[in-house]
């Protein structure tokens, strides 16, 4: 659309308009032509000033306001959250010194609590360990062994299979810092190297 300056008719007729309205306090009502002198003003110094547009509707002629778009800057992405890494039975988890996984995955070190879960049915089983893990941790003790028993199928029990999905869960995972069977030929039973407490 071409810009126009009003004619003589159209600026009285504005005029006429413009006494019919109350200025805000500490304002004034400002004709289309000093209105579009600051528009001009406005766009030379590069400022994002409301421009008035005359635009044709019913055959009367009305005024409108046209903004330009303020570009801001994109918002910096958020630092990903860090994900644990994957727990892996007699495996050596990244953070854990040669000290402790060489005490850890050849026995040397004892552990300080025990749970046993035979006998038990699978969600009572999930409970029980949810709750040693985290009372164990709350009063710093590093190691614990978890008895899961072998269990008459080929892949083992109910229990043997779920513990490692057990563990991998993202309110017992921050917990552990490392998991090895006591013995390489029993797979009936774990133990497991709590994090330190002021690092959970």
């Amino acid at each position: 659309m071409v810009r126009r300056d009003l004619s003589a008719d159209e600026e009285s007729l504005w005029q006429a308009f413009a006494r019919t309205i109350l200025p805000l306090r500490g304002r004034q009502i400002m004709s289309p032509r000093k209105r579009h002198s600051r528009a001009l003003r406005g766009a030379a110094s590069g400022l994002p000033t409301p421009i008035p547009v005359n635009s044709e509707q019913e055959g009367t002629t009305q005024l409108t306001m046209r903004v330009r778009e303020v570009i801001r800057p994109a918002a910096t992405p958020s630092k990903p959250v860090r994900i644990q890494d994957r727990l892996e039975i007699n495996g050596r988890q990244p953070g854990l010194d040669t000290t402790s996984w060489n005490a850890l995955s050849t026995g040397k070190m004892r552990p300080q609590r025990r749970l046993d879960l035979h006998g038990h049915f699978a969600q009572d089983a999930f409970h029980k360990l949810h709750h040693f893990l985290h009372a164990c941790s709350a009063q710093g003790i590093r190691c614990v062994e978890v008895i899961t028993g072998l269990g008459s199928g080929q892949e083992g029990g109910v229990i043997r299979q779920e513990l490692p999905h057990w563990l991998e869960r993202g309110d017992i995972r921050p917990l552990i810092l490392a998991v090895v069977h006591t013995h390489k030929k029993n797979k009936g039973a774990v133990r497991i190297l709590l994090r330190a407490r002021n690092r959970v």
